[in-house]
């Protein structure tokens, strides 16, 4: 049988020295993803949910995305793209929410890696930290989050 590469296979431990940087493609969020996000998690607060509230009583004008559902759009695209079968562990993270994200803006995200070295307790996983900027398509950055995850290496055997 041929061999033959698979694709969508993520960046080992190995392959992100400190200083590297890489940004991902862009996300549109729409008015149906904030919908579907804050009925699914429950957060039906009327910042989200009641336009005649934020036309009246709300400094923040539009449709808001809540921080949570484009900090979660941003993981999902890290992990399509440089976690996708190497990710074993989301272990902490910091993080910051600068500015709001509405609907029909376009977000991706600029990552640089802040650390990256061999676990000491895990064979063939690595502890990796990145500063992770979230940025709309105007260059507004709306979050900054620093995540620690354990990462698969290029050797690494399940055992």
């Amino acid at each position: 049988m041929e061999e033959i590469e698979t694709v969508g296979i993520g960046i080992h431990w190995e392959d992100l020295p400190v200083g590297r940087k890489f940004r991902t493609i862009g996300r549109t969020v729409t008015e149906t993803d904030i919908i579907n996000f804050v009925n699914c998690t429950g957060m039906v607060e009327v910042l989200f949910t009641n336009v005649e509230f934020q036309k009246h009583e709300s400094r923040i004008k539009g449709r808001l995305a809540p921080g949570a559902l484009v900090y979660t759009f941003a993981e999902g695209i890290l992990t399509q793209y440089v976690m996708q079968g190497v990710g074993f562990a989301f272990l902490s993270m910091e993080q910051e929410v600068k500015a709001p994200v509405f609907a029909g803006d376009t977000i991706h995200v600029e990552c640089e890696v802040l650390e990256c070295r061999e676990s000491k307790s895990k064979p063939g996983l690595g502890l990796v930290r990145s500063l992770n900027k979230i940025i709309k398509q105007d260059g507004t950055v709306v979050q900054i989050y620093k995540p620690v995850r354990l990462v698969k290496g290029k050797n690494y055997k399940a055992e």
